[in-house]
């Protein structure tokens, strides 16, 4: 999981991680604390963070995918919006004669990734809640959803709307 989120926060260069070991694994335990509010997984899982444990092991041999997806976007999330305050009271314009030095654009640069992380974290956390079903995938008959009127026969579907109806 580590890994996973080292990458949604692109922080993969071992050489010169940005966060520890230690940091990455106590906010993927924060996270799963904070996930576990919202979803019920199949799997019951339990979290200190304190001692830095998480039993079962979703990565073990009945990996839960589902679990290691959500506490990993939700932990990018955390971290993310932890680096957005870091670099907010960071943010300053120095100029000097011909130089200037400008950090005002790195938290609002952050502030985009942080969206779209946790758009897609709440879009995954709908999606697990439903099912992982696909929209629409149930609806079964002769007519389409829309306000087309849909005639299937022999020679396919032929959509009314001034048409011909065979």
């Amino acid at each position: 999981m580590s890994t996973i989120l080292r990458y949604l926060i692109d922080d993969i260069d071992s050489s010169a991680y940005k966060f520890s070991d230690h940091r990455i694994e106590t906010t993927l335990l924060v996270a799963a604390q904070l996930v576990t509010l919202e979803v019920d997984f199949d799997n019951t899982y339990t979290i200190n963070v304190e001692q830095c444990k998480l039993t079962p092991d979703p990565t073990d041999d009945t990996k839960d995918n589902a679990f290691i997806n959500l506490v990993c976007l939700k932990a990018s999330c955390v971290m993310i919006g932890s680096q957005i305050r870091s670099e907010a009271a960071n943010s300053i314009s120095i100029k000097d004669g011909p130089s200037a030095i400008d950090l005002r654009g790195v938290a609002s640069t952050l502030t985009v990734l942080y969206a779209d992380l946790c758009q897609k974290y709440d879009k995954a956390v709908l999606d697990y809640k439903a099912g992982n079903s696909i929209g629409g995938q149930g609806i079964l008959g002769p007519y389409s959803p829309g306000s087309d009127y849909v005639i299937r026969n022999h020679r396919g579907d032929h959509r009314s709307g001034g048409g011909y109806l065979y």
